[in-house]
């Protein structure tokens, strides 16, 4: 009498690519919360060290321009801070998902938890972003000026840490996505 596969208790023969395939995606996981930490540290560190001076007539007179005036900036930071520990907090599960590319639990749990993190990082980004503008640009409307042209290089770091938390963000979406994928092929 012969005996199938699954009754002898081995897996099926199309189990070992859906298993190779979830592996892979389970490293590119890996790699991605790494450039992800990059990314919204970079942010943070850029955005909360940011703040420069310019002389006014006489050195005793002078216009500062720092990020910590901004509650929007300091939000930022914040946002930014805490998508990183979550990041790096979240790696060991990365690593178990590469050991065992079939946990279905703590991949829902990851989903859940990066959909969140992405929310609270575009609020972050999209708030300090909007501020960034103003700075750019002014608004004569309301009496803001355009700093920009004075305070050249705070603008400029100020606008590079927004370039690595959208980085942040289009990382955490593809991790969504992967994600999802992944759990869908188990």
């Amino acid at each position: 009498m012969k005996v199938g596969a699954e009754e002898a208790g081995e897996p099926p023969m199309d189990a070992a690519p859906k298993t190779a395939v979830n592996r892979g995606i389970s490293r590119l996981d890996f790699i991605m919360r790494i450039v992800a930490v990059i990314g919204t540290l970079g942010s943070a560190i850029a955005m909360g060290t940011t703040n420069e001076t310019l002389p006014f007539f006489t050195q005793f007179i002078r216009f500062r321009a720092a990020y910590s005036d901004l509650p929007t900036f300091k939000f930022f930071v914040v946002a930014n801070a805490i998508v990183t520990a979550y990041l790096i907090l979240s790696l060991p599960l990365s690593i178990f998902h590469i050991v065992k590319s079939g946990a279905r639990a703590t991949r829902t749990v990851l989903i859940i938890l990066d959909t969140a993190m992405m929310a609270f990082l575009t609020s972050g980004a999209s708030a300090a972003a909007a501020i960034v503008y103003l700075a750019h640009k002014g608004n004569t409307r309301a009496n803001w000026f355009a700093i920009c042209q004075q305070f050249n290089s705070f603008c400029e770091r100020v606008s590079g840490s927004l370039v690595g938390s959208f980085i942040g963000i289009l990382v955490l979406l593809l991790l969504i996505l992967f994600s999802a994928v992944a759990l869908s092929r188990n």
